[in-house]
């Protein structure tokens, strides 16, 4: 094993970046696809040594990933199954609010990595559930709660049109998902990924079809700087 000084840690099978939280403000996540579940929970034991004050976030872990964790960890790992993400160790104190909206149920997974990655990364989180553009005034309805939040990621698949239109009702930052939700020509999500570039209304940003973990991210750190910044001109 490498590391010290160097900012990394090697363990034979992969290179850790301990010094990412010097850099960016948040440790290296764990990617569990693709991974054998010693090799995952091998680097969790790593990233729990060098960022104790830290939780050590794991991501796509199937269920024998998640269940290695618990039997590992006990009560200091706390598991989301419907996003398939696993969080080592105690959850900061939230600050900000990110509010997780989602177009139907379907799209569920996608909204709950986004918001889980955004607590595990101390944002206090709000989540929406199944306000589609079809039936556009279940979304009037919670436009005050929209207007207050720091953030806004917004998760859709289908058509995709549910960013555009929060993005003209509110001024929040808002990051768009699209998800692989929906019928043959939504081709696995470009339909909504296409949609959700080509937004008429202003200030929306994309990630990659199904990224829920980056738009949690990503809205986390809006949060935190807004938290940070009394007294702002509001929006």
């Amino acid at each position: 094993m490498h590391g010290g000084s160097s900012g990394f840690v090697d363990v034979g099978f992969a290179r850790l970046d301990t010094d990412r939280p010097t850099r960016t403000g948040e440790p290296e996540v764990v990617y569990g696809a693709g991974k054998t579940v010693a090799e995952a929970v091998r680097i969790v034991a790593e990233l729990r040594a060098a960022h104790p004050d830290r939780p050590a976030l794991v991501t796509r872990a199937d269920a024998l990933l998640q269940a290695a964790l618990v039997t590992e960890y006990g009560p200091a790992a706390t598991v989301e199954e419907q996003a398939r993400v696993v969080a080592v160790g105690p959850l900061p104190t939230p600050v900000g609010t990110v509010c997780v909206v989602c177009a139907g149920t379907a799209d569920g997974p996608v909204a709950a990595e986004a918001a889980f990655t955004s607590s595990v990364f101390g944002a206090g989180v709000q989540r929406i559930t199944d306000v589609g553009v079809a039936g556009i005034h279940r979304l009037l309805a919670v436009r005050d709660t929209l207007a207050t939040a720091d953030c806004l990621v917004v998760v859709a698949g289908m058509d995709g049109a549910l960013p555009s239109a929060i993005g003209g009702l509110v001024g929040v930052p808002l990051v768009a998902v699209p998800t692989s939700v929906g019928y043959g020509a939504s081709f696995g999500g470009l339909a909504a990924l296409l949609t959700m570039l080509n937004s008429c209304a202003p200030g929306v940003v994309v990630c990659n079809i199904d990224n829920g973990f980056g738009a949690g991210l990503f809205a986390a750190r809006v949060a935190r700087r807004a938290a940070r910044q009394p007294g702002g001109p509001a929006l």
